[in-house]
């Protein structure tokens, strides 16, 4: 991927994103090439199914891809610098591995007193790796105990 966009020769950074400063009104950043910055997000979305320290920054840059500047293009390369300086840093799937999906969740009825709403909780794995973990209120209140697991299930499924 650093061959692909020519960055194999860029020097190494250690953190994927900083927060910028806000550019003040009268501070001009010219545009950037729509193509190119849009390849380099879809690039990096597909990496993160295995470099998911990268989530956030791919996410806060793809937020631009309607009309990049400069200082967004900046920005996604910083993530390319950060990554040829982690090589090594991610989730690997072996061959050997079993590559089973399995879900589990549950959610308390009614648990949070105030509003009497229901937390849902829940993981993922692949194989014997897990992929996502979740825990969150619900945004409904439900009527039943049977209602709020089929809430959970359905968040569940979301993911």
């Amino acid at each position: 991927m650093l061959k692909k966009f020519d960055m194999e020769s860029v020097r190494t950074a250690t953190i994927p994103y900083e927060v910028s400063k806000h550019k003040l009104k009268d501070e001009l950043d010219d545009a950037a090439n729509v193509h190119l910055f849009r390849s380099m997000i879809g690039s990096l979305m597909y990496l993160t199914a295995s470099r998911p320290n990268i989530m956030f920054a791919v996410s806060a840059c793809s937020r631009h891809q309607v009309t990049p500047l400069t200082s967004h293009l900046n920005a996604v390369k910083k993530i390319f610098k950060y990554l040829k300086g982690q090589p090594n840093l991610g989730l690997w799937y072996p061959r050997d591995s079993p590559f089973q999906l399995a879900a589990y969740n549950d959610s308390d009825y009614a648990g949070s007193h105030g509003d009497r709403k229901s937390t849902t909780g829940g993981c993922q794995f692949l194989g014997r790796r897990l992929i996502l973990w979740q825990y969150k209120k619900q945004t409904v209140v439900a009527t039943s105990s049977t209602e709020a697991e089929y809430i959970a299930a359905a968040s569940c499924c979301g993911q």
